[in-house]
């Protein structure tokens, strides 16, 4: 039986895994006749007649029920957002309040629900995995750490440890090592880019680990989505507007559109002040049309086919000079195209932030670029090209590997929770 469950509870997707004869395995999960073992970290809740409380689902099933009954549903994702915000007070769902800690007891309720005979029965001991920086405005990694006990030690586990993503990523990369090796990883998720430096020296029995150096910054794919939004969506939602107030032509209030462009606030956003007074403003905008049809965006709850729109076209961006962005909801008419160097120069503010905590904590470990004998890049915004190429500069194409970006972490957590010093690598909050 596997001593430990490790937990990558990710801002877009989310992993359970285990070990079995000193190999990691993730726990696969039914969808449409097809196995997985990455869900997305996506909640939606209803109503059904008789409960109380409202119903929920999780994951592809959360989608599928958003999609089928997007008027009946509350469709909630980028939780782990929320973590460490201490200005996250809360949701209501159907005039109930979901603190953090509910919405993730929730969403592993339906997990471990999912897992079936997988968890019959689980380990005592539960490795999660925790970004180096939190994302957000003044992130609370202890906040976090005491959220995430409260929704999961009412799970039966003994033992709730905490380990860094990038240094779980390393665990699963050094399996592969045939000679001792200085290790870089870069963990890009959702809402953070992570980095971590261990040094691997190989003995007789295996592979000692020894950590030089973490760091991180509060960006990752989210934001490079942000940056879609704001320079192709915004601007047909009436960012830049005006509206006239006490005799005078006036700006608009910027802070419902940054929130429309932040995925984990568009499932607060309709109940909060900034949508309301956006209705209040919408008999004297110079341009209603354009609010009225944010407001429609709001009310019909299209944050998640936007951001499915969005991120494909990111995506295709890694592939392809010029895509089509397309969003009925937009106009049927409504297309532009998107150059992959437009889209590069509106993130070039966020990779020079991460090209600096890489430089941060390469100092910290007291090592040049030469010094690095691998570097592995794993999450899913390691594939845009401009990324990608700041590390090719650095250190070598030759250094670096890629793979398994959905499941290196969680089967990493896995590892160590295997381990019998995985205490030692646990970050104490």
């Amino acid at each position: 039986m596997s001593r430990a469950l490790g937990f990558d509870f990710g801002t877009t997707n989310s992993v359970l895994a285990m070990c079995e004869g000193g190999a990691a395995r993730p726990l696969s999960f039914a969808v449409d006749n097809h196995a997985t073992a990455a869900l997305r970290t996506a909640l939606a809740f209803w109503k059904e007649a008789g409960r109380k409380r409202p119903a929920s689902e999780i994951g592809p099933w959360a989608v599928e029920r958003y999609l089928e009954h997007p008027e009946d549903s509350r469709f909630m994702q980028s939780l782990k957002t929320f973590a460490a915000s201490p200005l996250f007070n809360g949701a209501y769902v159907y005039a109930q309040r979901y603190r953090f800690e509910d919405l993730l007891e929730e969403f592993f309720t339906r997990l471990k629900g999912h897992a079936g005979a997988q968890l019959a029965t689980a380990p005592k001991r539960l490795v999660i995995g925790r970004p180096v920086e939190y994302a957000g405005a003044s992130p609370d990694p202890a906040l976090a750490a005491e959220r995430y006990r409260a929704a999961l030690e009412k799970f039966g586990f003994e033992e709730i440890l905490f380990v860094y993503e990038p240094v779980a990523a390393a665990f699963h990369f050094a399996r592969n090592l045939k000679k001792s090796a200085t290790v870089l990883v870069a963990d890009f998720g959702g809402g953070t880019t992570d980095f971590s430096i261990l040094r691997f020296e190989s003995g007789a029995d295996g592979f000692r680990a020894t950590p030089l150096a973490h760091g991180g910054v509060g960006i990752a794919g989210d934001s490079f989505d942000f940056h879609i939004i704001d320079h192709v969506v915004l601007p047909h939602l009436g960012k830049g507007g005006k509206y006239q107030g006490m005799g005078k032509v006036l700006d608009l209030p910027v802070g419902v559109f940054m929130s429309f462009a932040r995925w984990n606030m568009l499932s607060v956003l309709k109940s909060s002040d900034e949508f309301r007074s956006l209705n209040n403003m919408l008999k004297v905008c110079l341009d209603p049309q354009k609010i009225e049809r944010m407001i429609e965006l709001v009310e019909e709850d299209q944050g998640y086919p936007l951001y499915k729109a969005v991120s494909d076209a990111k995506m295709r961006l890694s592939k392809e000079e010029t895509t089509e962005f397309a969003f009925e909801p937009l106009g049927k008419d409504f297309r532009v195209d998107i150059k992959r160097a437009d889209f590069e120069s509106w993130i070039a503010g966020d990779l020079a932030r991460i090209e600096a905590a890489l430089s941060s904590t390469l100092k910290a470990a007291g090592h040049a670029e030469k010094q690095i004998d691998r570097v592995f890049l794993t999450g899913g915004t390691s594939f845009v090209p401009a990324v990608r190429e700041i590390f090719d500069r650095r250190f070598g194409a030759k250094k670096i590997e890629t793979g398994d970006e959905l499941l290196s972490i969680a089967n990493g957590l896995a590892l160590i929770g295997e381990r019998d010093d995985a205490a030692l690598w646990a970050t104490g909050d």
